[in-house]
């Protein structure tokens, strides 16, 4: 981006205020973690923001703007540092990619991967994922949502923390096409009990697969950095493919 307008200059305390402001709605599945962001992140979000971010607000938006096209779409909740949403838009240029993840760091490391592999079918959101899909997301808006690896709140009391609820995974259904498909993964045995519970009473998906691997069998998905990290450690891993029906 060759000219740095006041909205790019002013990006990345923005997004900031956005993220902050998140702490006013109830429990949440996530804590804002105050991680080192480096120089590079930093620059990132300030002058890419305006060529990858959307900001957030209470309107719904209209895809086909935002990318500039007409394309069948995928959502993933939470990318982290998005590498693994950076190789999966770079290997499908036909399908537009939307990310939603609410730590800088993360979205800054993201932004600079879009850039390096000009990637025009990309797009993040920096705001907390069920706002965002409550308030930002049509229905019928995603051919297919990706969660990997949420933040499984071991400890009993944190349950409530976690993201995949009955609740979720209804709004999540809402906002994907019927047949369209929702892809979740986790190494936290705990939490792998939990959703298959949380999914044996949704009437609106059904489970076409269930995987448990090693590391060697993910499903339609690259491995992560933190996945790797994971499995160093003896991790094993459970994914699911939910239909929506």
């Amino acid at each position: 981006m060759n000219e740095r307008t006041p909205r790019a200059l002013t990006a990345e305390f923005e997004l900031g205020d956005q993220i902050k402001a998140n702490s006013r709605r109830g429990v949440r599945s996530f804590v804002r973690r105050a991680g080192r962001i480096t120089p590079a992140q930093q620059r990132a979000i300030r002058q890419l923001w305006q060529r990858f971010g959307v900001d957030f607000s209470g309107a719904a938006l209209n895809l086909d703007d935002v990318f500039g096209r007409r394309a069948g779409r995928v959502l993933e909740i939470g990318f982290g540092n998005g590498e693994s949403l950076i190789l999966q838009a770079a290997q499908n240029p036909a399908l537009d990619y939307l990310g939603i993840e609410v730590h800088r760091p993360g979205i800054g490391h993201c932004l600079l991967g879009a850039e390096a592999r000009n990637l025009r079918n990309l797009r993040v959101i920096g705001h907390d994922a069920v706002e965002v899909l409550q308030q930002q997301i049509a229905g019928n808006a995603f051919g297919r949502v990706n969660l990997y690896f949420p933040d499984p709140w071991p400890k009993k009391r944190h349950h409530k923390r976690r993201l995949l609820q009955a609740g979720f995974l209804d709004l999540v259904a809402a906002r994907i096409v019927a047949g369209g498909a929702f892809y979740i993964a986790t190494d936290w045995r705990n939490y792998a009990e939990h959703i298959d519970e949380v999914v044996a009473a949704s009437t609106a998906f059904s489970v076409h697969e269930r995987r448990e691997h090693d590391g060697l069998q993910p499903l339609d998905r690259p491995t992560t950095k933190f996945e790797r990290r994971g499995l160093a450690r003896g991790y094993k891993i459970t994914e699911w493919r939910l239909v929506r029906i």
